[in-house]
């Protein structure tokens, strides 16, 4: 699964931790999930979202094969 939060956060000027800490997870959380390395629950997938004020789709897509 790709995504898009590191733009997103460049496109807001927020850090990996002011992030984690208004969606209530570790930004070591955030980092595995902007490397690809942790795939984030949906409900977590949903706070992203919300947080950027975008839909799910506009923030996280899969990938052929996923």
């Amino acid at each position: 699964m790709k995504n898009n939060i590191r733009v997103e956060r460049a496109i807001h000027g927020i850090s990996q931790q002011q992030l984690a800490d208004s969606v209530g997870v570790s930004r070591q959380t955030i980092n595995a999930i902007e490397k690809g390395r942790f795939v984030p629950s949906t409900v977590l997938a949903m706070k992203i979202a919300r947080y950027f004020n975008k839909n799910v789709e506009m923030v996280f897509a899969l990938e052929e094969g996923d």
